[in-house]
């Protein structure tokens, strides 16, 4: 019974894969697996954006407008850029 009982606890912490390296593995595991998660929907949310991109050409200029600030030939395009009140010179 001893040398049974011995044998456990020298597996489950002092052994290669005791209690501790297990927890650490199952925590890098749920992190893991958290990160998959948030890759999928990041993945989804893409593909919706790049079919609507991808079907729609209103929707391909809207984006390059927005995002690229690419114009018209025959337009100009100006850029507003605001300041904090505390910025501004008082006179």
């Amino acid at each position: 019974m001893l040398i049974s009982i011995g044998f456990f606890l020298f597996i489950f912490i002092f052994g290669p894969n005791n209690l501790w390296v297990q927890h650490k593995l199952n925590k890098r595991l749920d992190k893991i697996n958290n990160e998959k998660q948030f890759y999928i929907r990041e993945i989804k949310k893409d593909r919706e954006v790049a079919n609507k991109l991808l079907t729609n050409m209103d929707n391909l200029e809207r984006y390059a407008r927005e995002r690229y600030w690419m114009k018209r030939d025959n337009e100009d395009v100006f850029l507003i850029i605001p300041t904090d009140d505390n910025s501004k010179t008082k006179n």
